[in-house]
């Protein structure tokens, strides 16, 4: 993402540890390059700021994991309908002489679309109305920054957002949030391998969705100020619903339970005693992973590409596996740590761009992993 920003002519020099001082007070250039649009997803979050400052912005098709069709449509409907043109030819070319605020209903809950819409609404003329807009702490980041930046908007938090275009945006200081799809991981690192785990800097009401997933496997935690604290000692077993029927644990758009974390709960309920199905819903290759897991000794049934029915508890073994993407990836990881024996995990990248020096932080909490180059 930096240096996609520093081929628009930006700055965005270290100034610290996870600090960065961007300046983009001249933009020279709207096209991303292709080399660096395949290698992430987000490169589709330029399109709408592009247009708001330069009126018009070129890329190539975004890319980033391979967990199922991963639809545009969204994205290019809110911004045509601020007034952008979009074409589609091998590439995205969006060009506006002058965005316009608007009413836009979203046909669905996009996490980026929503972010593409609020970048180009906060300087569009007028006032824009975003409903059924995604509200993930993340978007709320979002929000909370463009306004300390200068933006008029109303509704942080909720599916219903309401900008008043501005002239022009200011430069500010703004801290990132916790990621919480970051702590999820940990947190089932933690369960899989009966181990005991101190998280700090976390936002307690950014875990509440999770918790309820977690609690249906017997797994528990409790906050001290912005700190978890996940002891050794848990139940590990699957809270049936009433009736003693097999408990789901299915997400959903914010305040759902994270789909980014289906994959993690897919593992941990291999260690867990009971049945539970796992239901991801949002893309259909996401649960493809888990012919792997089977491989390493899990009792799994794929129903579907959606549905996995996961009975525990199963002893793991190591194996040699492949990571197809982030989530899946950071699965197999934990699987690893909770097998007997050794495996050996490939395409690591696609997980180390999603977990900052994890090798490191692994090993301080005990991990047995090294990272190996293979030619």
């Amino acid at each position: 993402m930096l240096s996609i920003l520093q081929s628009f002519g930006a700055t965005a020099v270290n100034v610290g540890t996870h600090s960065w001082k961007i300046v983009a007070e001249k933009i020279e250039n709207t096209t991303i390059p292709k080399d660096l649009s395949k290698k992430i997803r987000a490169s589709i979050l330029f399109a709408g700021p592009l247009l708001a400052r330069a009126g018009k912005a070129e890329m190539p098709p975004p890319g980033g994991d391979v967990i199922g069709r991963r639809r545009l449509d969204t994205h290019f409907v809110a911004l045509t309908q601020l007034g952008a043109h979009v074409e589609v030819n091998g590439k995205f070319v969006f060009t506006a002489n002058k965005l316009a605020g608007t009413d836009i209903f979203l046909d669905e809950m996009s996490v980026t679309a929503t972010e593409n819409a609020i970048m180009a609404a906060v300087m569009a003329e007028g006032s824009t109305i975003i409903s059924n807009a995604a509200s993930e702490p993340h978007i709320q980041d979002l929000c909370n920054m463009l306004s300390a930046m200068g933006a008029d908007i109303t509704g942080t938090g909720s599916n219903i957002l309401r900008i008043k275009g501005v002239g022009r945006l200011h430069g500010c200081e703004f801290t990132i949030g916790p990621d919480y799809m970051e702590i999820g991981s940990f947190i089932g690192l933690a369960a899989a391998t009966h181990g005991s785990i101190r998280i700090t800097g976390i936002n307690p009401p950014d875990l509440r969705p999770m918790r309820i997933g977690f609690n249906k496997l017997g797994i528990s935690w409790t906050v001290e100020g912005s700190d978890l604290v996940f002891p050794t000692v848990q139940e590990l077993k699957v809270n049936t619903d009433i009736g003693s029927t097999t408990p789901k644990i299915d997400d959903a758009p914010w305040p759902g339970f994270p789909p980014d974390l289906t994959s993690i709960m897919t593992v941990v309920a291999t260690q867990v005693e009971g049945t539970v199905l796992i239901f991801e819903k949002m893309f259909e290759s996401r649960m493809f992973f888990v012919d792997k897991l089977i491989n390493m000794g899990a009792c799994i049934t794929l129903c579907d590409p959606h549905r996995a029915v996961v009975s525990g508890p199963r002893i793991l073994h190591g194996d040699n596996l492949v990571s197809p993407d982030v989530r899946a990836g950071m699965a197999m990881v934990i699987a690893a740590m909770a097998a007997h024996g050794e495996s050996r995990i490939s395409n690591v990248y696609q997980i180390e761009r999603g977990y900052e020096h994890l090798v490191d932080r692994l090993r301080s909490v005990g991990a047995h992993i090294t990272t190996v180059d293979v030619k």
